[in-house]
């Protein structure tokens, strides 16, 4: 029987900040509430001078699709952390004032919307990606995305390009 010993991970404080360090945040999810976990720890590592990936797929596309980034929506149907009557998310209303009152509270707290928040992270030496296979199933092209998008790359590619990152699944 051999057994195998592992040393615990211990950080060295005496290295620069984000020194070697990589993550990779890939983004699925096209919804308003969900956009804005993947952009706020890419800020933050960003803020930390951590080399940072942003991979757009599947509804995640809905962050990079300059048809679509500037107009997303929140809908609290089904979603039991609002803490409302679960019929009530179901009113064809609901969605617009949903979408309304998180805009007005993401703003009072100073957040940028979407588009903003994205060329921030660009500005801070951010890389943004969109998924090949997403892409082709939506029949879209580059120019039909966010000018920033360096391309679209297949998942393999990311991964190759990401090799030692922390994995982020939003």
């Amino acid at each position: 029987m051999t057994t195998t010993s592992t040393q615990p991970v211990v950080p060295s404080f005496d290295e620069e900040a984000g020194s070697g360090r990589k993550i990779a945040i890939i983004c699925s999810k096209g919804n308003l509430d969900m956009a804005y976990p993947g952009l706020i720890l890419a800020n933050a590592a960003l803020g930390e001078g951590v080399e940072t990936h942003l991979f757009f797929t599947f509804w995640g596309f809905e962050l990079i699709n300059k048809k679509t980034m500037g107009d997303l929506k929140f809908t609290p149907l089904g979603n039991t952390a609002t803490h409302m009557p679960q019929g009530l998310g179901g009113l064809p209303w609901m969605t617009s004032i949903a979408t309304a009152r998180m805009k007005k509270a993401i703003a009072e707290i100073g957040v940028p919307e979407v588009p903003e928040f994205l060329q921030q992270i660009v500005d801070s030496g951010g890389h943004l990606w969109a998924c090949r296979m997403s892409a082709d199933m939506n029949h879209l092209t580059k120019d039909d995305l966010y000018d920033e998008v360096e391309d679209i790359i297949s998942a393999a590619d990311f991964i190759e390009m990401t090799e030692g990152a922390q994995l982020l699944f939003i």
